[in-house]
């Protein structure tokens, strides 16, 4: 069962229909249980390869996960998004707010004591309307994936975890008619994970999330069990 639920996740990292998202922690719903989320995801700086500059995003998310077995949680978000593109030596280029969405699993291989562990892929894509640069329309779509593995340890207040990704980001760029895919710098694709679950209640509780190295990103959450 475990070897065909990997070979579905090798399944979806594959598809390239969707940007890259917060690991969401060590935290999975039991089977047949369900997570909600708010969350807002702030991308302060990617770098993209070729020289081709930089850019930012800020995303904000309703999301829900689903423990399909104790040990497995499939996670689906939408909402909406932002890209800022700098290009090397030009005015920066700004898409306003439109639909976001991505999709995720996650598989729990270590519950002990109060130690966790987790790998992950997240998905996520960013369409935000269109602008206009010298006249010309201009379009984008930021498509990012990432593959993680966390760890956690459990204290009575709070469970801090911390891990290591590996992500990617495209840029799709659209000047009139002509389309370019702009890919991530590759020397900066391996990135560390930190972050904090905080309860508030039994069901309800905060995720702080923060990345480092590959991008520099933070996410917030606001979770519910149920």
């Amino acid at each position: 069962m475990r070897l065909a639920i990997l070979q579905l996740i090798l399944f979806f990292s594959f598809l390239s229909c969707a940007s890259a998202a917060p690991c969401y922690g060590t935290k999975l719903p039991e089977k047949n249980k369900f997570f909600a989320n708010i969350e807002s995801y702030s991308l302060f700086k990617r770098y993209l390869g070729d020289g081709y500059g930089k850019l930012r995003s800020q995303q904000e998310f309703y999301g829900m996960s689903y423990g399909v077995f104790d040990w497995l949680s499939i996670d689906l978000k939408a909402g909406g998004g932002t890209i800022n593109q700098h290009p090397v030596g030009s005015d920066e280029v700004s898409y306003s707010a439109s639909f976001a969405g991505g999709y995720g699993v996650r598989v729990k291989f270590l519950d002990k004591n109060n130690f966790r562990a987790n790998f992950g892929f997240q998905h996520i894509s960013v369409h935000p309307k269109s602008t206009y640069v010298a006249d010309v329309r201009n379009r984008a779509i930021l498509d990012d994936w990432q593959w993680s593995v966390l760890g956690s340890y459990s204290f009575k207040r709070v469970t801090p975890y911390l891990g290591t990704r590996w992500s990617r980001v495209d840029y799709i760029h659209w000047v009139g008619n002509g389309r370019k895919r702009r890919m991530s710098d590759r020397t900066k694709s391996i990135g560390l994970i930190w972050g904090f679950d905080i309860p508030f209640t039994q069901k309800i509780w905060l995720n702080l999330e923060g990345s480092a190295f590959d991008s520099e990103a933070l996410a917030c959450s606001v979770n519910y069990s149920f």
